[in-house]
């Protein structure tokens, strides 16, 4: 068995004839850029686009492999250099059953069924060229076409404030929108890690993958896990999933909680951290409070412990968040050392001083082994890192 990184949640900025696919992303955030970016700098293995719902991202992709840069693999996927696509989707889903939005991820195994999902989401979707975009119809009707098409489904970032599962104030359990027998996984999101939401009981049986849904190049793999696959392709990343024959997350690499921009309960208006009973900011009077994540976990939480073996949760950051680590410094490093992944997880103190300033270089060695100064984050704003 092999070992292998992904980051299964990256969005697209723009399509292949410079027209919007997620808003909020950056321009530069194009399918070919991101699968250059992954393979070449970033050394990810295997990942998920989920916006190649979008028509113009399919011709995309079928553009690359009739110019012989890609192809499909017997497996599922979609091989580029050193990297393979699973081509996904974000959805917003709002039926009656859901307290708020709520996104998932559907992954898909080939070109043609992805393109079967989007003629059949087309119908249920008023822009489908755009991004995480609200699907009329059930959320369970929605899984039965996935599962149909045989592609996974995974609820997304489930206990942030906004579009998730678990976000909003009131109290909803999964059975309540989804069918539990249809879930292939649950996405952590980045205000939390594998103990916060083993405080659920519900959550116990589910895998748990932990993804950057990056909304630039330079985001991608901030969180991602590591999996022991034979190789990485569709039906490796179902099988690990599901723990079929050793194939497994080996370990989930995140950044700490409180890193994530909705981790603590904070004023919106003028960004106070307050109590999460208060109603009104002692600071400014705004009653729009932002419920963080941590405590929003504290309301569901149950006294079930789960005795299921889960793998390490890493708490670890991208290269870019180090202070006084600026692009020219991230260049001399690929320039060395060939990708992040291999900085972040192999290249040793001694390699390291021979190329940057040493007090930088101690700080990638705390930043791999989890040791950095946290500052946290809440109402919007991401967290911020020192050194010890």
């Amino acid at each position: 068995m092999n070992s292998y990184f992904a980051d299964m949640h990256i969005h697209i900025g723009r399509d292949m004839y410079n027209k919007p696919v997620k808003i909020t992303a950056s321009n530069s955030l194009t399918l070919t850029n991101i699968l250059m970016e992954s393979s070449r700098n970033k050394g990810i293995d295997l990942i998920g686009v989920i916006d190649c719902h979008s028509p113009a991202v399919q011709q995309e992709i079928i553009q690359l492999i009739r110019n012989g840069a890609a192809y499909e693999l017997t497996d599922g996927g979609i091989r580029f250099e050193k990297v393979t696509l699973l081509p996904g989707s974000e959805i917003e889903i709002y039926d009656e059953n859901c307290n708020g939005p709520i996104h998932v991820l559907c992954y898909f195994p080939t070109l043609s069924s992805i393109g079967a999902f989007s003629e059949w989401l087309s119908k249920r979707m008023k822009n489908i060229t755009l991004s995480s975009q609200r699907y009329y119809g059930t959320a369970k009707e929605l899984q039965f076409k996935v599962k149909e098409l045989n592609g996974l489904f995974i609820p997304a970032h489930v206990f942030t404030p906004f579009k998730s599962l678990y976000g909003k104030g009131v109290k909803q359990t999964m059975q309540e929108v989804f069918d539990p027998d249809l879930i292939d996984g649950i996405e952590l999101g980045l205000s939390s890690d594998t103990s916060m939401a083993d405080q659920i009981k519900e959550l116990h049986n589910f895998t748990y993958v932990s993804n950057s849904d990056a909304h630039s190049l330079a985001k991608i793999a901030r969180e991602y896990q590591e999996i022991a696959m034979e190789e990485p392709s569709f039906k490796e990343f179902n099988w690990a999933l599901h723990k079929v024959d050793g194939r497994e997350i080996i370990r989930n690499y995140g950044m700490n909680p409180q890193l994530g921009k909705y981790h603590t309960t904070v004023c919106s208006n003028c960004l106070t951290k307050v109590p999460n009973s208060i109603a009104e900011c002692p600071e400014c009077g705004s009653r729009k409070i932002i419920k963080g994540v941590f405590d929003r976990i504290q309301e569901l939480k149950g006294d079930v412990k789960n005795n299921r073996h889960r793998p390490p949760y890493q708490y670890q950051v991208p290269l870019e968040y180090l202070p006084k680590l600026g692009p020219k410094t991230f260049q001399k490093l690929l320039d060395h050392f060939g990708t992040e992944m291999n900085v972040i997880h192999h290249v040793s103190l001694e390699q390291l001083i021979e190329v940057i300033p040493e007090k930088l270089a101690h700080s990638i060695i705390q930043l791999r082994e989890g040791k950095l100064k946290i500052h946290a984050g809440g109402g919007g704003r991401y967290g911020s890192i020192g050194t010890p």
